[in-house]
């Protein structure tokens, strides 16, 4: 089954018929963003999305109804429409108003954004958001700043982890949910393992093989594990950019930016370059020029993080899940 072009109340009507078939149905299948190239066709089978909501509702300590703020044809939104219905609620799907919407979920609901909406309803509804029993937030890195705001606000935040082939989040607070397993390769690669991984790729049996390995989905993302076992993520793997033969993680200088007072976002990419072989470049929404952002960045990393172009822009522009849509930024950068 697949979601594709059909409206978020077709999505639900689709997933309740899903969930109630006898047996084990067709699995659903879902399509990633793209955001860093060809979007792929995920197959997720009904276990595997049971497992991940009955893991996630154990972990956060409830189950209820679930407004439905992100698309419905992305695995974030897929599990939004299953958690809601697993408990035994139809999702309300955010319209104009999120006030109105939080209402109609009423006190104790659960909530999924991303950053960029979470700092959105900080500004205008934060008595709002405060309603909900946990609002998960993913899709993307987290500035401490926009948990901070979020605690001040009496809103219970809990950053997740995953991705489609995991049925979405599955490390909640750098910690893996109840029978999911977790380990690093020998480069820093995140793997993971359990009862939400995906079945395969539609029609790519070749990527398939690649990144399911002896029971374990071999992410795209490098990270670190702390002494206290939590997983900290460094980025992408491919967003190391090798710019004069120095290797820098881009997300690590994109985060010095965006703690900048006159930086509203950024993101960094590496783009090619004849003279570095990658030079690092900053998509800036705020007042900075390309010197101070050098200084900036160096101030705490070495000189050789610093980006070497800057482009300045209104807004970042965003895929419909919430991620930066990394193409059109490269596009930008001339």
């Amino acid at each position: 089954m697949n979601n594709t072009g059909t409206s978020a109340a077709e999505v639900i009507a689709a997933v309740d018929r899903w969930l109630s078939s006898p047996g084990e149905p067709d699995p659903w299948v879902v399509e990633t963003s793209g955001s860093t190239g060809r979007p792929k066709r995920v197959v997720l089978s009904r276990r595997a999305m049971l497992a991940s909501a009955e893991a996630s509702a154990a972990r956060v300590g409830g189950a209820g109804r679930w407004l439905l703020a992100l698309p419905a044809s992305y695995v974030a939104g897929l599990n939004v429409v299953v958690r809601s219905l697993v408990a035994g609620h139809e999702p309300v799907v955010l319209g104009d108003s999120f006030a109105d919407a939080a209402g109609a979920v009423g006190p104790g609901g659960f909530l999924s954004v991303v950053p960029t909406q979470l700092h959105r309803m900080l500004d205008t509804d934060a008595a709002a958001l405060a309603d909900f029993h946990t609002v998960l937030l993913g899709g993307g890195p987290i500035d401490p700043s926009l948990r901070a705001r979020a605690a001040e606000a009496d809103v219970r935040v809990v950053a997740t982890y995953g991705s489609a082939e995991t049925c979405g989040g599955c490390v909640y607070d750098g910690v893996p949910l109840d029978g999911v397993g977790m380990a690093l390769g020998v480069d820093g690669r995140v793997r993971l393992s359990g009862p939400v991984l995906f079945d395969g790729y539609l029609g790519d049996p070749e990527l398939t093989r690649e990144v399911l390995v002896d029971g374990w989905f071999l992410t795209s993302d490098a990270g670190r594990i702390d002494d206290d076992g939590r997983l900290q993520l460094l980025g992408r793997l491919d967003d190391m950019v090798v710019t004069g033969g120095v290797n820098v993680p881009a997300p690590a200088v994109a985060t010095r930016l965006r703690s900048h007072p006159s930086v509203v976002a950024a993101e960094v990419l590496g783009v090619p370059d004849e003279e570095w072989g990658n030079r690092l470049v900053a998509f800036v929404v705020g007042s900075i020029s390309l010197d101070e952002a050098r200084d900036w960045v160096s101030a705490e990393r070495p000189r050789s993080w610093a980006p070497r172009q800057l482009v300045t822009l209104p807004e970042i522009p965003m895929l419909p899940n919430g991620k930066p849509d990394r193409m059109r930024l490269r596009g930008l950068a001339g």
